[in-house]
Order: structure tokens, then C-alpha cells, then sequence
């Protein structure tokens, strides 16, 4: 298998993929070993957008039950996504891959503000990119950005990259050994399990847009472009 199976894809990454051992912060090493994998499906031709967390640096909810007010908490989060979006940007560029960042708060010196035909021009272009700073509201997730915006591009799925876990299982598989992996599952199915793969906004949007999503490790090299290349790894939920 050579070809990609998909032409243009939203590839979703929390912040905690980007800390890599450590747990906070920016790895560079984990940098550079996601920019080489999306190198490598580029060069495919697929398009590719990205939408990375900020949780390596800062969660809106954490601050919210420290006793912050939950917007200001939130917007904080917003801007640990730019920071994390910025790291990437570099990372890809040091490869030699045009990246563009669009931000749902507007901060022009930094990167260019979020217009959904902009942004689609770029991925035509094959330019990768990566919308930062979720959608600029709080109470909002960057798992809900991730659904919105592939709705936004008509992205064809959502490549769900989770650190050091390779799919959808029954239970928590570091603490439940008898856990069990999931090939296939429908939205319902993840919600009324309450699997919490994504929160239920992000689901809905999903399921009412028809976008399939593909949860795989990311922690394994290749994985990406194994998953565009139609390799059954990892677990995929469909709306029906």
C-alpha cells in the first residue's frame, strides 16, 4: 500500500503528545518526530490541517477548579495552543514543509487570523496547516475545533493521535490489564459507553457531519502515514 486513502485530513494532537517524557512543556525531540511523519504524507499529496492541544503547558479546566473565572481560564489555554502550534510551525519548516498558522484570536504579528477560504487556498497549495487557539470562545475544547473545523475545510477525516495509548479500549488499559481494544465503534456506542474518546459536542458535530475519526498512537514512528495508507491500526468511529 503506497497510495493515500484520503485527500485532505484534519490531524488532531493533544498537547501532552508534544512533552514526550517529560509530561509539560515542548519536547523537541517529539517535535521533530511529528514534523517527519507528516512530512511523509505530504509527500503523498495528502492535505494536511492540524489542531494541537495546549495541555503540556496549561488547561482552562484545571484553572477553573483552582478558582479562576473558567473564560479567563480558558483563553489562557487558547494561547498554550499558539505556543504549541509556533513549535510545530518550525519544526516543519526546518524540513523544508510550507506551514501557515491561523488563529481563532487575532495577534497578526504572530500568525495570520483564522478564514476558512484562506485556509483552504493554503491546503490546495499543500501547505499544512494549523489552526490554533481552538475557536476562540472558552467552554470549548480543542477536540470540538478539530470536529468544526474539518466540517469547515470538508476534511475527509480526523486522525485522533493519542500519546502512548493505540486505540479505543473498554477500560483504561494502563490500569486494567483485561481491557479490551476496539476496531470499530459508532459515536453512539462511544457516548453511551461514555469511553470519553472526545466530549459530546465534539461527538455531535462528528455524527451530524458524517466525519469518521481515527484514534492510533502517535508514539510509534510511521503511524500517521500507516493510518492514510489504509493499514487498519488503531480504532475508527463512524456515525453509523
Amino acid at each position: 500500500m503506497t497510495e493515500a486513502h484520503y485527500n485532505r485530513v484534519v490531524l488532531k494532537l493533544s498537547g501532552e503528545a508534544l512533552s514526550g517524557e517529560e509530561g509539560y512543556g515542548i519536547s523537541p525531540k517529539v517535535i521533530q518526530s511529528i514534523s517527519k511523519q507528516v512530512k511523509e504524507i505530504v509527500d503523498l499529496g495528502v492535505e494536511v490541517a492540524i489542531v494541537v492541544g495546549g495541555g503540556n503547558i496549561w488547561r482552562g479546566k484545571v484553572g477553573s477548579e483552582m478558582g479562576m473565572d473558567r473564560a479567563s481560564a480558558d483563553y489562557m489555554g487558547m494561547l498554550a495552543t499558539i505556543m504549541n502550534s509556533l513549535a510545530l510551525q518550525d519544526g516543519l519548516e526546518t524540513i523544508d514543509v510550507q506551514t501557515r498558522v491561523q488563529t481563532s484570536i487575532e495577534m497578526r504579528q504572530v500568525a495570520e487570523p483564522y478564514i476558512r477560504r484562506k485556509a483552504i487556498r493554503h491546503l490546495e497549495k499543500k501547505r499544512v496547516v494549523i489552526f490554533a487557539a481552538g475557536t476562540g470562545n472558552p467552554y470549548f475544547s480543542t477536540d470540538t475545533t478539530a470536529a468544526l473545523r474539518a466540517a469547515e475545510i470538508e476534511a475527509e477525516v480526523i486522525l485522533m493521535a493519542k500519546n502512548n495509548v493505540d486505540g479505543v479500549y473498554t477500560d483504561d488499559p494502563k490500569i486494567n490489564k483485561e481491557a479490551k481494544k476496539y476496531d470499530s465503534l459508532t459515536y453512539l456506542e462511544m457516548l453511551n459507553e461514555g469511553l470519553g474518546v472526545m466530549d459530546s459536542t465534539a461527538s455531535s458535530l462528528c455524527m451530524d457531519n458524517d466525519l469518521p475519526l481515527i484514534v492510533f498512537s502517535i508514539t510509534e514512528e510511521g503511524n500517521i502515514k500507516r493510518v492514510i495508507q489504509g493499514e487498519n491500526i488503531g480504532t475508527t468511529i463512524r456515525g453509523n
